[in-house]
């Protein structure tokens, strides 16, 4: 069984573009809520909540974070920039993980792999401070063995292979490289002893050769299912996913 993480960050998104400025991120005028999304999709069957709060507060904002922490009743995965400020933040929300994730602010969403590499003694302090606090850390990388092998030595439990390479080229010719690129990396940390989540840019399309990875633990989907959400429900959505990703 693939377990599914859903992503909220593009609900937040619709809300943050009308009501950027208000004085809360609920009540009122202030719609959508993103908490009562996640709550609706844990009812449907997801199996965790992931939420990406980035250091310009884009889209999801603290208060989400908190609230989520306070309503759902699965896991919160905290997706986050390894940096000072964001390892106190996770500290004190205590989600039951975080994925360490790159950030640019000129991109629209996270695009590419954490170089765990060449951020070495940076990633290993995180780490460090969310295994003292009995926080499972993920790293979201691409399907690299360098990059896979440095995330079990530094003591990671989990790591995140980037399928954005892979959805980018599923109508092109590079399809199956990149497929055979995350077929690699999932059988190297199984190897190096680590749980092998995956994520950015499946839908309900290219799942039927997702879900085939060897390995899988969990995907964290977002923009496709709420895409979809906007037609038949979070409900219908989400159970259709988990179906798909599960037949």
């Amino acid at each position: 069984m693939i377990l599914l993480g859903l992503n909220i960050d593009h609900c937040a998104t619709v809300r943050q573009a009308r009501y950027q400025q208000a004085d809360s991120t609920v009540g009122g005028a202030v719609e959508p809520d993103a908490v009562a999304l996640a709550v609706l999709a844990e009812r449907a069957g997801a199996d965790g909540i992931t939420a990406h709060l980035r250091e310009d507060r884009r889209h999801v904002q603290d208060r989400d974070i908190w609230r989520l922490r306070e309503s759902i009743a699965t896991r919160l995965n905290l997706e986050m920039a390894c940096t000072p400020g964001m390892v106190a933040l996770a500290l004190e929300v205590k989600p039951e993980s975080v994925c360490l994730v790159p950030e640019s602010r000129e991109e629209v969403t996270t695009e590419g792999g954490l170089d765990v590499v060449g951020n070495r003694d940076r990633v290993k302090e995180c780490i460090d401070a969310m295994n003292a606090a009995g926080i499972k850390t993920s790293l979201f990388i691409d399907p690299d063995e360098p990059q896979i092998e440095l995330a079990a030595e530094l003591g990671a439990p989990w790591i995140e292979l980037h399928t954005g390479a892979y959805a980018n080229a599923y109508f092109g010719e590079g399809r199956e490289a990149e497929l055979q690129r995350l077929r690699s990396g999932c059988v190297r940390g199984h190897e190096c002893g680590l749980v092998v989540n995956a994520g950015h840019g499946i839908n309900y399309v290219n799942i039927a050769e997702v879900r085939t990875l060897p390995h899988l633990n969990e995907l964290n989907i977002g923009h496709s299912i709420i895409s979809r959400a906007l037609f038949s429900g979070i409900e219908e959505a989400v159970i259709e996913m988990k179906t798909r990703m599960n037949s």
